[in-house]
C-alpha cells in the first residue's frame, strides 16, 4: 500500500510540476528554418502553395471555398486531426504568408514561408510565428518536441520530394 501511495504522488508531483513549468514559459514564439534547394523559386513555390500531395503526414487536403474572403483550405494528418488553413498573403515566387484558422485549439499562429535565387539554388526560409496556449502542451512543445520540428519535417518532406539532400539550418 505504501508503494503505490508513492508512486501515485509522484506521478501527481510530476503532472503538477509539468503544469507549473508549462504555465511559466511564454505562451509565444518564433522560430526559423531555412534550406537551400537546387530548384528554381517558381518549381519550389508550386509546391508549397498547391496540394500537398509531397507530404506524407497529410491524408486528405480540401480546399474550402470562400469567395468573399482569403484562400483557405483544410489538412488532416495521419492522426486524424483537421486543421483550417488561410492564406494572409501571397507574392509568388517569393513570399507566402499563411496561418491556422481553426478556433479552439491549443496553438495558434502561421507561417511566413519566404524564397531567395541567387540564381544557381533557392533558399526556403520558414518563419513560424506562434502561439501555445494550454500549459502541459506548450511544457511538451518548448522542452521536448520543440518549436521547429514541424518546420524541420516540412522541409525534409520538401527534399524528398525534389530528391534531395538537405541541410536544415537555423
Amino acid at each position: 500500500m505504501k508503494i503505490v501511495l508513492i508512486v501515485v504522488g509522484s506521478l501527481v508531483l510530476l503532472i503538477i510540476s509539468v503544469f507549473v513549468i508549462g504555465a511559466l514559459l511564454p505562451k509565444h514564439h518564433i522560430a526559423t528554418r531555412s534550406a537551400t534547394f537546387r530548384a528554381k523559386p517558381e518549381q519550389l513555390f508550386a509546391l508549397i502553395s498547391g496540394p500537398p500531395t509531397w507530404r506524407p503526414d497529410v491524408k486528405r487536403y480540401e480546399v474550402v471555398p470562400n469567395p468573399e474572403g482569403p484562400e483557405m483550405w483544410r489538412e488532416t494528418d495521419s492522426h486524424g486531426q483537421t486543421i483550417l488553413y488561410e492564406v494572409v498573403e501571397r507574392k509568388a515566387p517569393v513570399l507566402l504568408r499563411t496561418r491556422i484558422a481553426t478556433p479552439d485549439l491549443p496553438y495558434g499562429g502561421g507561417w511566413t514561408l519566404a524564397l531567395h535565387d541567387d540564381g544557381r539554388s533557392t533558399t526556403l526560409r520558414i518563419t513560424e510565428d506562434g502561439d501555445v496556449y494550454n500549459p502541459i502542451f506548450r511544457f511538451v512543445s518548448r522542452l521536448i518536441i520543440g518549436h521547429t520540428r514541424s518546420i524541420d519535417t516540412y522541409l525534409t518532406n520538401l527534399a524528398n520530394a525534389l530528391g534531395q539532400q538537405i541541410e536544415v539550418r537555423d
